[in-house]
């Protein structure tokens, strides 16, 4: 019974094809196709609303230097939007909980941003690891524990992203677990059941947003310390 909750987040295959690689591809194909028309209907039209004020809201504390990222940053959490969503859905295998796929996003653009402000301010960018006015006997123990600080960033970056949404499957699972067991047994602590179970639901769609919001969010104040 254990196993079978963890089996979820096992990468699946079909004909010796990982069917990761085919759920990293859909989310693509979903997004529709531009348009020469002056006017869309009302989903591309919110869609386009949407990501404009997210561009806003994230090139806001950047500077112009930084603004080469916006379409990179803006298709990234279009992406993890829409693996994290699709990923609700059942009988559907969500590529964010793997570990190895979120670090393979998070240390190379970490480590983009850290190489810009190295070739930009190196200056400024070594400063970031002694904090101005600290005392002469502090200053190897803070340039230690600032540079591990610097190297945690993209493991806190990938660990939190799978944690969150594999916490939240896991848990749908016991409490839908729980209605199905209990239904035949207590109707009326099933149905309750059921119904937290559906709010949960909402929440996880809520997470599922906010997370890959947070991710960006997170990569644009690395940016913004070395440009």
């Amino acid at each position: 019974m254990t196993l079978s909750f963890f089996d979820q987040f096992m990468s699946p295959t079909y004909l010796g094809i990982p069917l990761i690689a085919v759920a990293l591809t859909l989310s693509w194909i979903l997004f529709p196709t531009p348009s020469a028309r002056w006017l869309n209907n009302r989903l591309i039209t919110l869609q386009g609303w949407f990501i404009n004020r997210f561009t806003q809201q994230l090139l806001l504390p950047l500077n112009l230097g930084g603004h080469k990222w916006a379409v990179m940053l803006t298709s990234l959490m279009l992406f993890l939007i829409t693996l994290n969503m699709l990923g609700l859905l059942p009988y559907t295998f969500t590529p964010t909980t793997q570990l190895s796929l979120n670090m393979g996003l998070a240390v190379p653009l970490w480590l983009a941003t850290v190489i810009i402000g190295m070739r930009n301010q190196p200056t400024a960018a070594l400063g970031h690891l002694l904090p101005e006015g600290t005392p002469v006997p502090l200053i190897p123990v803070l340039i230690i524990i600032e540079t591990i600080s610097l190297f945690i960033r993209p493991l806190a970056l990938g660990v939190r992203l799978t944690a969150n949404l594999t916490a939240g499957h896991l848990l749908i699972q016991l409490i839908a677990t729980a209605a199905f067991v209990l239904l035949p047994l207590m109707p009326t602590v099933a149905i309750l059941t059921a119904i937290v179970l559906f709010l949960l639901t909402l929440l996880e769609i809520a997470v599922a947003m906010i997370q890959a919001y947070v991710f960006v969010l997170l990569l644009s104040l690395y940016l913004q310390e070395n440009v």
